[in-house]
């Protein structure tokens, strides 16, 4: 086991420097280029983007509710019933 992990990590080492990146290099000005035209594309992009309509809110208010009132209510009325004083609740309507 000893042996196949040293034969995988000699391997690995030698491979390693071809696993690398060129290094760059600016010639004649084709970084320039490069530049321009990202600001350009990004300058294109970003208008196409800005150019959306807003959407719409996502929360709605709902319609106001009117509600009658009821033409009844409830009162209470106090009487003698012979004994006493006595309270009971009479609902008298307009």
């Amino acid at each position: 086991m000893c042996k196949i992990a040293s034969a995988i990590a000699a391997v690995m080492l030698a491979a390693g420097p071809l696993w690398l990146p060129a290094p760059a290099r600016a010639e004649n000005g084709q970084i320039a280029a490069g530049v321009v035209g990202g600001l350009i594309g990004g300058a294109l992009l970003g208008g196409a983007l800005a150019s959306r309509p807003a959407p719409p809110p996502v929360y709605y208010a709902p319609e106001p509710v009117y509600v009658e009132e009821p033409a009844c209510r409830v009162v209470r009325e106090r009487y003698w019933d012979g004994y006493g004083w006595v309270y009971r609740r009479l609902q008298v309507c307009n």
